[in-house]
């Protein structure tokens, strides 16, 4: 167990170098913080912290970084988050409030979140969960062709274009809008593949083929429902950092744009008390061993929730970054609650 001093003599360091990438010395912490002890005691902290494995030499400098332990130590003692300045929160409004529906919000959080943090954001979209039906809508392309609109309650809309075995007049089409909405309005994802399967039995028989066909597509747009995926922007900021990373980027990349891995760790993190989890270096898997993972969760309605968040190097600015993310997920979650 370190001294409170030591502890400050920490958190120095990580603000040091997370702002300078350069070895810290003790001579440069006490030119730039007023602990009111000479070099030599500085040293002796430092000592301590090396050897609670908390900071460590990258080389023969004189200079200390802090590891993956060091970082964790770190953040667990962040007694509160730094709070965003009025113009990251006036940005923040500004930006989400014009989007059009749910995709772009997540289009544009990733984009708002890359900016404010100078990290890789990403966005979870929300599972199944208790999402309901809340319109379906058929606009007619060419005579045998027409795009679906699936809308759900969360304000989500999945579009697909489908061929019929033969040509729909407006009257089919009309009664096809009008018994599908009868039959799904309100209704949970969960049940629109058993009662899409006995939609054709309300038809004549002439049109059931084509009937069919519908119910098909609108079982293909739950199961687009259903899976994981995350938007993301921002992998531009990992390159540029490259050098913080031992090896290549390039793994780190591939992690990403594979999703599992991340999807996997968003479902392990717990969040604190400040409503946000960090995962630091070799807390992740192999291929995120020199990265830092920082998410918040957002709620869509009453019943469906997910993740938000940031990645990229240990070597972050923490605070900010929890902070940042923290105000984006709860404003997200105020936005997509009022739909």
């Amino acid at each position: 167990m370190v001294s409170e001093r030591a502890q400050q003599v920490l958190r120095a360091i990580v603000q040091d170098y997370v702002s300078s990438r350069e070895p810290v010395g003790s001579k440069a912490l006490v030119e730039r913080h007023q602990f009111g002890v000479s070099s030599a005691t500085i040293r002796n902290d430092m000592a301590l912290l090396e050897e609670e494995e908390l900071i460590t030499a990258p080389h023969t400098s004189s200079g200390r970084v802090p590891t993956d332990k060091g970082y964790r130590l770190f953040v667990d003692q962040l007694a509160e988050l730094r709070p965003l300045s009025a113009g990251q929160r006036q940005a923040i409004t500004q930006f989400l409030d014009q989007s059009v529906d749910l995709d772009d919000v997540f289009a544009r959080t990733v984009r708002l979140l890359s900016q404010l943090t100078n990290q890789v954001a990403l966005v979870q979209y929300p599972t199944l969960g208790n999402a309901r039906v809340r319109h379906v809508e058929f606009v007619p392309m060419t005579p045998t062709r027409l795009m679906t609109v699936f809308i759900t309650d969360g304000g989500r809309v999945d579009q697909r274009i489908i061929e019929l075995p033969r040509e729909a007049d407006e009257v089919f089409i009309g009664e096809l809008r009008a018994k599908v909405n009868a039959l799904l309005d309100g209704r949970a994802l969960a049940e629109v593949g058993d009662l899409a399967g006995d939609l054709s039995e309300q038809f004549a028989p002439e049109r059931r083929d084509a009937v069919r066909v519908v119910a098909e597509a609108l079982v293909g747009h739950v199961d687009a429902h259903r899976q994981d995926r995350l938007v993301m922007a921002g992998a531009a900021n990992l390159v540029r950092t490259e050098g913080d990373f031992a090896g290549s980027v390039y793994p780190v990349l591939e992690a990403i744009e594979e999703q599992v891995t991340l999807l996997k760790l968003f479902g392990e993190m717990e969040l604190d008390q400040q409503s946000v989890a960090a995962r630091i270096g070799r807390e992740n898997t192999e291929a995120l061993s020199e990265t830092a993972v920082v998410t918040s969760a957002y709620r869509m309605g009453a019943d469906q929730s997910a993740r938000l968040g940031v990645l990229g190097p240990t070597r972050m600015d923490y605070s900010n970054n929890m902070a940042a993310v923290r105000a984006v997920a709860r404003y997200v979650s105020r936005l997509l609650g009022e739909d």
